[in-house]
């Protein structure tokens, strides 16, 4: 990371602000307590090194000894079963009053056995591969074998590296896996998004140039699919192209097809070499691109669905922040209550810069590169998004701007900012003096609005913002209530407005604690005090 985030500096040393710290093993991974309970030869640690079908174990008590082998374990039930008998066998020889079982976690590798132990009833942590290289490489450098690895991971877990892993709760390991399956796909079609542009250019040179937002452009995608050449586009004329639109029910835009008819007579000598062909699989790009548009659509519908049942969704008041960014944010970071305050989140996610000291140097660099990076992401497109849509956080970037400061470094401090803020919301329900709260949004609004672009069935609908109204402090719900009866006013008024609306409305202002009546009688409620 470059700008106000590096320098290198001399500075008098001082202590450390672990000074505090009792125990150098981490907390989760700490054993020092229960090895002195029972004594080194009494405390047994079990070692997994997974791969895909098939890992390698062993049994050692605290001080190394060894009272299993190393030996394959197959990932199959019987195996399993086998594998535990004999560890239970070994715990009666030896007189072993306690056990923990340490996995080194491989990709998806080490679930296998992790839940096979952990459901015999054993004590089950994961260690990372970073740990067991640096714990291997200086008992056996240049030596990397599966036994050797075993040994390493025994001097991690004895070091406290072998950490207890906090299992979600059902609502956000859904949350966590719908939201990284909708990145995954957005992925894909973006990638998608530029090979259809580029097959079109090769069919129809610059007519792809013609539109900034091409696939949003009905009018331009749907001559485009039906038309394989300029010289196409010239003999189907305004009249068959209205018609074509017409017929697939979108509107005709004159000025588009103007555009568009321009172009064709410019470009109907150009020389193309497999038009054709090329057309041909553009069209077949952008049916794939369609489908997994209508996937990330209904994924979308699912992650509101689930967000509302969160207090993440309180996050929706700040403006900028919709449901996928707040989906996002707590598919990554989990419950609340898992972080002591608001520097555990940017320790996790390692926004912080690296540091070097020794004697009296003493040197910042660049943020680390070992962190969560998802939860990193997670945060930094939210400092993108207030960046440009929040009044507060658009002039903290302006001001950045002005002084110089590189575009990365003020987005990981506007990450910071919000890491502290999201703490402040989701752990408490006072009101919030922030001035990013100073005018916020209205949650229901936004999720109402939300699911009306993505066509949500009415019933669906209701329930989401009755579940979002459960996750509402208190002090927000007289802004609320004023904010959906203004809604049902501007609706009651319009005489083609959809009835349901009418009837949705009405059902959360009697959540809010608000009577049709009370709306019909005024034309504001006096809202209780903002967050």
């Amino acid at each position: 990371m470059a700008g106000k985030l590096s320098g290198s500096r001399r500075r008098s040393y001082t202590k450390s602000r672990a000074k505090n710290r009792q125990h150098l093993q981490k907390p989760s991974g700490a054993i020092t307590n229960r090895v002195t309970k029972v004594g080194g030869d009494r405390f047994a640690i079990v070692s997994i090194d997974p791969a895909k079908n098939r890992s390698e174990w062993m049994m050692a008590d605290y001080f190394g000894k060894l009272l299993i082998e190393p030996q394959t374990l197959e990932h199959q039930s019987g195996h399993f079963k086998a594998a535990i008998v004999l560890v239970r066998q070994a715990q009666q020889e030896h007189q072993i009053k306690d056990t923990i079982v340490v996995v080194e976690r491989t990709g998806n590798y080490h679930l296998a056995p992790k839940r096979a132990f952990a459901s015999a009833g054993f004590e089950t942590r994961v260690v990372h591969p970073f740990a067991t290289k640096q714990y291997r490489m200086p008992a056996d450098p240049g030596n990397k074998t599966d036994e050797t690895d075993l040994h390493a991971q025994h001097r991690a877990a004895v070091a406290g590296f072998g950490l207890c892993e906090r299992e979600l709760p059902i609502t956000y390991r859904e949350l966590q896996l719908r939201s990284r399956h909708r990145r995954n796909l957005v992925e894909k079609s973006s990638s998608l998004a530029c090979q259809i542009r580029d097959n079109l250019h090769l069919s129809m040179p610059g007519y792809a140039a013609l539109f900034d937002r091409l696939l949003e452009n009905h009018t331009a995608m749907s001559v485009g699919r039906c038309c394989e050449s300029p010289a196409k586009v010239l003999k189907l004329g305004r009249d068959g192209i209205c018609k074509r639109l017409r017929n697939e029910s979108i509107r005709c835009n004159q000025r588009a097809i103007d555009k568009i008819l321009s172009w064709a007579s410019q470009s109907a000598d150009a020389p193309i070499q497999d038009g054709a062909l090329h057309h041909a699989i553009f069209k077949d790009l952008d049916e794939l691109n369609q489908h997994l548009n209508r996937q990330i659509t209904a994924i979308e519908r699912d992650l509101a669905s689930v967000l509302v049942q969160t207090p993440y969704v309180r996050l929706m008041a700040i403006p900028g922040i919709n449901v996928v960014s707040a989906a996002d944010l707590a598919a990554e970071m989990g419950p609340i209550d898992g972080y002591a305050n608001a520097n555990a989140i940017t320790g996790r996610c390692g926004l912080f810069p690296s540091r070097h000291q020794s004697d009296q140097t003493d040197s910042s660099g660049p943020i680390i590169r070992k962190a969560n990076r998802r939860l990193r992401c997670a945060l930094m497109r939210i400092a993108d998004n207030l960046a440009a849509h929040c009044a507060y956080y658009r002039g903290l970037a302006e001001q950045d701007f002005a002084r110089g400061v590189d575009i990365r470094a003020s987005r990981v401090k506007t990450a910071k900012k919000i890491s502290r803020l999201a703490f402040a919301c989701l752990a408490g329900d006072q009101p919030l003096k922030h001035p990013a709260f100073r005018s916020p949004d209205s949650i229901l609004e936004k999720l109402r609005e939300f699911h009306r672009l993505h066509q949500t069935p009415m019933q669906q609908v209701l329930t989401d913002l009755t579940r979002a109204v459960e996750q509402l402090p208190g002090h927000t719900q007289g802004h609320e209530a004023t904010v959906v009866s203004k809604v049902l006013r501007e609706h009651a008024k319009r005489k083609r407005a959809p009835v349901g609306i009418g009837k949705l409305l009405t059902a959360v202002l009697a959540r809010l604690g608000v009577s049709p009546n009370d709306v019909s009688k005024t034309n504001s409620l006096e809202p209780e005090d903002r967050p």
